[in-house]
């Protein structure tokens, strides 16, 4: 039997004072009625919530991989159009030729007989969490990790068409913002690195691998992200008259590093994914602005080298201070590894390698003085990036269990993300309505989430708020003009016109104005 969940304080003193007052001659405010209606909503159970929720300004999403973002049945037509192959026993695609018990991906195609369904059907479960039921041996963290390997065989060059799939998606939803992780070519690099092998004076080790031409992968890291946002704004049409509405949507890149093969291959990744996003920066190439570790952390070498691993991040980050460091810290439950393993992952991510930004960060309170670590984490404003859905699927962590309250509670910024939307079989409205219905979240505190995701991108510029995480007061250029005008005065346009940041946040106070003018 579950716990019984405890609301903390905090959220109940919002929920308290989220209705404004009402004024004998006007009443609510469209923000309090706004309010009101959310509460009808939650009334209404799942459904009628997310109906509401539906266009609700929902902002940025920051933790999204691209690859995991994508729906199996894109990746499936896909596959046909690439002529891959299908292993019917893997339920993985594979290269041509397709001889048996290969099939080819093309009659997957067209219509389909009742075989061919069946295997159609198969492939989009092995490729998500689509009808997944654990067995002994065989957990959601195993099928979730599980399911990229199955579909890696596709190419690449169709990059531009999923970031489309993820910003059309986005868009639907009333987003404004994306990052998406994405590993570009990184093969150069492994190879003089394992040609050098691994110095533990990092200063001798980057020197070698510049030395050995690492930069030069810098320039096809760069076209990477660039071909990607050039096709998807050309299927989209931006720009002209006949522009998609996922025009509106802003994507921006972030560099994976695989954090699970040898150090020196480690290092190398990390040296050229800082290198290649200070380079977009310098260029102003608005593609990469930052860089991420991934693969799971729970992984022999990921646990092994952790700890080496953040003193990378934060060498490096001395070096090249402007790029913006988010890293998956704390995707960890107990049992899935040793208890020594969840007590400092989250603290070194932030101590030792200065991250922005904690990917998941389930585990924090199983962390040395964890109290301590969350003081720290606000004062610091360290962004947490909650994953509900993935972190119910992959570690089974959910509700009372999961530390988002306790981070609302002790003031840490957080916000909303998917993950992996397509492996998950979700989208960020579903995050919304399922931590809106857990947590009982007012709708002061949805409009706070979707404010911190904002406050916490990596788009270059001042924010629009005079302090951290204080979302009441803009900086004086704007005081004077009404929050998200579509016409700002001289001043303030001004400073929007210099910060794409805070030209995003005044865009999501507009969307807030057209959305609580509904009701």
């Amino acid at each position: 039997m579950r716990r019984r969940l405890l609301i903390p304080t905090y959220l109940l003193l919002v929920a308290a004072v989220v209705l404004p007052a009402q004024s004998p001659k006007s009443g609510l405010s469209a923000e309090g009625r706004t309010a009101r209606a959310y509460a009808e909503a939650v009334k209404g159970g799942p459904l009628t919530l997310r109906a509401f929720l539906d266009q609700f300004p929902k902002g940025a999403d920051l933790h999204v991989h691209l690859s995991g973002a994508v729906y199996a049945e894109t990746f499936i037509k896909d596959a046909a159009e690439d002529g891959l192959c299908v292993n019917p026993q893997t339920l993985s695609l594979a290269m041509p030729p397709c001889a048996a018990p290969l099939e080819p991906a093309t009659d997957l195609n067209g219509t389909l007989t009742p075989s061919e369904q069946d295997l159609y059907n198969r492939l989009v479960d092995a490729f998500s969490m689509r009808s997944f039921v654990p067995t002994p041996g065989f957990s959601g963290h195993d099928q979730f990790f599980s399911t990229f390997g199955r579909f890696s065989d596709l190419s690449s060059r169709h990059d531009g068409e999923w970031v489309n799939d993820v910003a059309e998606l986005a868009a639907d939803q009333n987003q404004q913002y994306l990052e998406l992780m994405v590993t570009p070519p990184f093969s150069h690099s492994v190879a003089i690195a394992h040609e050098i092998g691994w110095k533990p004076d990092f200063a001798a080790m980057r020197e070698a691998l510049l030395a050995q031409g690492l930069r030069q992968e810098v320039a096809p890291d760069l076209d990477e992200a660039h071909t990607a946002e050039t096709e998807r704004r050309a299927t989209e049409h931006c720009g002209t008259a006949e522009a998609a509405p996922a025009c509106g949507v802003t994507v921006r890149y972030l560099y994976q590093v695989l954090r699970g093969f040898p150090p020196e291959q480690v290092f190398a990744q990390t040296l050229l994914g800082f290198e290649t996003v200070q380079a977009a920066m310098d260029a102003h190439a608005n593609t990469w602005v930052g860089i991420n570790f991934v693969m799971p952390e729970d992984g022999f070498i990921s646990m092994r080298d952790y700890t080496l691993q953040m003193k990378m991040v934060g060498y490096l980050h001395a070096l090249y201070p402007k790029v913006h460091i988010t890293l998956h810290a704390g995707e960890l439950a107990p049992g899935l590894v040793p208890p020594e393993g969840l007590r400092f992952h989250i603290r070194q991510a932030v101590e030792l390698a200065h991250a922005e930004r904690i990917g998941h960060g389930v585990d924090v309170m199983y962390e040395k003085d964890a109290n301590g670590l969350l003081k720290e984490m606000a004062d610091k404003h360290v962004m947490v990036e909650i994953n509900l859905s993935s972190n119910e699927g992959i570690l089974g962590v959910q509700g009372d269990e999961h530390p988002f309250p306790v981070y609302l509670a002790h003031h840490v910024p957080v916000a909303l993300s998917t993950d992996d939307e397509g492996v998950s079989r979700i989208d960020l409205t579903h995050e919304y309505v399922r931590a809106a219905l857990t947590y009982r979240l007012s709708y002061a505190v949805l409009k706070q989430l979707a404010r911190t995701g904002m406050e916490h991108d990596f788009l270059p510029g001042e924010s629009l708020w005079a302090r951290p995480d204080a979302f009441t007061v803009p900086v004086a250029a704007c005081r004077w003009t009404a929050l998200g005008a579509e016409h700002p005065d001289k001043r303030c346009e001004a400073f929007l016109d210099g910060s794409q940041k805070a030209a995003a946040q005044w865009e999501l106070e507009r969307r807030f104005h057209a959305f609580e003018a509904k009701y």
